[in-house]
């Protein structure tokens, strides 16, 4: 039997009404039925509640006493509840979504692992000792930030418990954590396991709402940092009412529009299923899938069929049940979403040409067949901007040095493949292409242990996984002691 669904805030330990006495619905992308009908939205005294307990959690409560050995074993044990309770989460973000639940849990699993792997740090943040110069002993330490905001996207809002979550609390921070309002179910839901696991009330707190929520934590004055995943548009947002608040760090992970590589020596086995179902998985809707993809002329008779019929393929099954551990693919997020990719469709047929798909699929529900253009105007919206839906825009390229101009043509910079047998060649132009993160050979895919961030206008030079994550969350301290 499905667990009931929490609406409520969650502040202090405690799921609580919001007093702004907003409510919200969400309405599932399959078919339009509602999910939940009051769903608390946070307004002004809501933050200023969830600042307030995450304060006095960070300066008077037992969390400010707590070692990194303590703080470790309370992530372990989260780590523990949140494993025993994916079911339930992933269960909870497919009703509001859409995304198939095969596929979310495939990336949930990982989860837990990324609070383990946090765990672990929590009592080794070690600093840095100089040798005495002219009578001077000197040290760099390394402390918390404070109270810290952390702003979740929509389509994978699990996956932010753990690169913005996990690596806060290690670094002894106290957290206020605002789900999207599109997908508020599975980030309510785990406010009961931190106090199943002993977390001190006031350490994590979870609200949700839309813009305005997120710009009362970005511009609130006791808030110390403020970590955000979305669009570019509201990532200038986040930055201005911060900067002109309390001049608070903000950290700005902003979507891409990301290239992948296929020279004519690729192993086109290997190649089709990843630039098939790496790129639609969740429908398109994942800020690092490689949506332009280059192949070079010599083989592009060859392989645009090919992937034609794969996208075909997976269309057929477009309409399932996302609930249906055997979907592979759902519908878009709702109402603002489907109306968003297909205008960019629209405006595809005007300038490019429509290999498959295009169309939407049923009656009913946010469903889009996968789509492919090819050859589009060079300044058409479809190669120049973030669509994130199921729509995938070819070129073909002649040279080495023309695709990688080509692929750099873009202010994203988040993520890129390459698909080649020849590694000296990959390695070379993997050091050309102006993206944070690049994968040979494959579709990307974070891991705990490596930094995930972007270039240009994907990010602001912050790197979220691993441990270069936790430096986000930390501030450096020199102490100078005379001898």
């Amino acid at each position: 039997m499905a667990t009931p669904i929490e609406t409520r805030l969650f502040i202090n330990n405690e799921y609580v009404e919001a007093k702004s006495g907003q409510t919200i619905q969400v309405h599932n992308p399959v078919d339009g039925s509602l999910i939940a009908s009051n769903i608390h939205v946070a307004g002004e005294s809501d933050v200023d509640d969830a600042v307030a307990a995450a304060t006095k959690a960070f300066k008077e409560g037992p969390w400010s006493q707590f070692t990194g050995t303590q703080r470790g074993k309370l992530l372990y044990r989260f780590a523990d509840l949140l494993e025993q309770n994916l079911d339930e989460v992933v269960r909870l973000e497919s009703l509001a979504m859409g995304i198939p639940v095969g596929g979310a849990k495939m990336i949930a699993q990982k989860i837990p692992a990324y609070f383990r792997y946090y765990a672990g740090y929590a009592d080794k943040l070690e600093g840095d000792v100089f040798p005495p110069e002219e009578g001077s002993y000197n040290f760099v330490q390394y402390e918390p930030l404070g109270v810290v905001a952390c702003i979740a996207a929509w389509n994978t809002t699990y996956l932010y418990y753990a690169w913005k979550i996990a690596p806060a609390l290690a670094a002894g921070n106290t957290v206020i954590f605002k789900t999207s309002e599109k997908s508020p179910l599975g980030g309510l839901f785990i406010g009961k396991l931190f106090v199943e696991a002993g977390f001190p009330p006031g350490v994590v707190n979870l609200v949700t709402g839309a813009g305005q929520t997120g710009h009362l934590l970005a511009a609130h004055p006791k808030i110390r940092m403020i970590s955000f995943t979305g669009s570019i548009n509201t990532g200038r947002k986040v930055q201005e009412a911060a900067a002109k608040s309390n001049l608070k760090k903000v950290s700005l992970e902003l979507g891409g529009k990301s290239p992948a590589i296929v020279f004519e020596d690729a192993d086109l086995a290997n190649a089709v299923p990843n630039l098939a179902h790496g790129f639609l998985f969740n429908s398109g809707q994942v800020c690092a899938a490689a949506t332009r993809l280059y192949i070079h002329e010599s083989i592009s008779d060859k392989l645009i069929p090919i992937l034609k019929s794969t996208f075909e393929s997976i269309s057929q099954g477009l309409g399932s049940s996302p609930l249906d551990p055997n979907t592979f693919i759902g519908p878009v997020a709702d109402s603002a979403q489907f109306e968003n990719v297909m205008r960019y469709i629209a405006e595809g047929k005007k300038t490019a040409q429509l290999i498959t798909g295009g169309n939407q699929k049923g009656d009913k529900g946010f469903f889009i067949e996968p789509t492919i253009f090819y050859e589009p105007n060079p300044n058409a919206k479809i190669i120049k901007e973030e669509i994130f839906g199921p729509v995938l825009v070819v070129q073909t390229f002649k040279t080495e040095e023309e695709v990688i101009a080509m692929a750099n043509d873009t202010e994203y910079g988040l993520s890129a493949s390459i698909y080649t047998e020849n590694i000296s060649r990959a390695l070379r132009v993997a050091s050309k292409i102006e993206s944070g993160s690049v994968a040979i050979n494959c579709a990307f895919r974070p891991e705990k242990s490596t930094a995930f961030g972007g270039y240009k206008q994907s990010g602001n030079g912050t790197r979220e996984s691993g441990k270069y994550g936790l430096h986000d969350f930390m501030q450096a301290k020199t102490i100078h002691v005379k001898l």
